[in-house]
């Protein structure tokens, strides 16, 4: 795929658009412009660095535990998270349809059995986090889960003619449960209507902390009454969220390359990080207030 057709592919992706509305035909605006902790970004900066090349998209990053019994099982710039219990495990985000074997590859890796999927979760509507539902399910089994404000969209991506499956609508609040770990599923809509934030305790040397798996917080090019009181809503919510170990449905959210590369055995655990936890939060709503200043000129 030329560099310019996936620029085009990705901001579909990105604003929800591929299955519901026309393929748009350009990258994201280069404007505005927001400065934060001393980075400058732009819509078309931020895709950038969320999605990376399609290459990025579809090799593996190297599988690791992340705290607790939380692992990353997924690419390099596409993540999916894989909680083990004893009672089978949890994957949060199958990515695109043809990223699902590198993903069990990864989990195979870690000594663990893809097979013993019992749940899979999601944080959006969108083919890059979603796409590969359907074939986790036909590998494994699991049950597919989906906030009931996403639904609709989700049922729109259907890769190679397949249905997509939901075994559970969820709604703000509900919890899902396996194994003795708990996880709670928060609406933060306005990148999709049902976004879905997701939060569980993980126990890590005898502590337990706080673990917020982060949904895309970045708004659209256009920013409609509704989606701004939806995000209005969201960033008001998230940040009562407690948090010690920050995530996100890409890697780039939380410098997870840069984490990585200081795990050493001994050290403290890069990935818990409760001073940065809302710093893509920042950035998102930096450029959302942005976004609607230049809208009501």
């Amino acid at each position: 795929m030329s560099a310019a057709r996936w620029i085009a592919v990705a901001t579909a992706l990105a604003f929800g658009v591929i299955g519901v509305r026309p393929l748009l035909a350009q990258a994201p605006p280069d404007t505005p412009s927001v400065t934060v902790r001393g980075q400058t970004y732009t819509p078309r900066s931020i895709l950038a660095r969320n999605m990376g090349t399609d290459e990025d998209q579809t090799t593996a990053f190297p599988p690791h535990k992340v705290i607790g019994n939380i692992y990353y099982v997924g690419t390099r710039t596409l993540s999916s998270y894989l909680i083990t219990t004893p009672a089978g495990h949890i994957l949060v985000n199958s990515t695109y349809e043809r990223n699902v074997k590198t993903i069990a590859q990864s989990v195979e890796r870690l000594g663990l059995a893809f097979a013993d999927v019992r749940f899979l979760l999601g944080t959006h509507a969108h083919g890059d986090h979603q796409e590969g539902d359907a074939l986790v399910k036909s590998m494994t089994g699991a049950q597919v889960m989906a906030m009931q404000e996403d639904v609709p969209a989700l049922q729109m991506i259907t890769p190679g003619a397949k249905a997509h499956p939901i075994d559970r609508v969820l709604r703000d609040g509900d919890t899902v449960s396996l194994g003795g770990t708990t996880l709670v599923a928060h609406l933060t809509a306005g990148h999709t209507r049902g976004c879905t934030t997701w939060t569980m305790k993980a126990m890590d040397a005898g502590r337990a902390y706080d673990v917020v798996f982060a949904c895309s917080y970045r708004a659209p090019a256009q920013v409609t009454p509704a989606i701004e009181a939806e995000f209005t809503r969201t960033f008001k919510i998230i940040r009562a969220l407690p948090c010690d170990v920050p995530l996100g449905d890409h890697p780039a959210q939380y410098n997870m390359a840069a984490k990585y590369a200081r795990l050493q055995p001994g050290a403290p655990n890069p990935f818990v990080d409760a001073a940065n936890c809302w710093g893509e939060a920042d950035v998102q709503e930096a450029m959302f207030n942005a976004q609607l200043q230049a809208q009501r000129k």
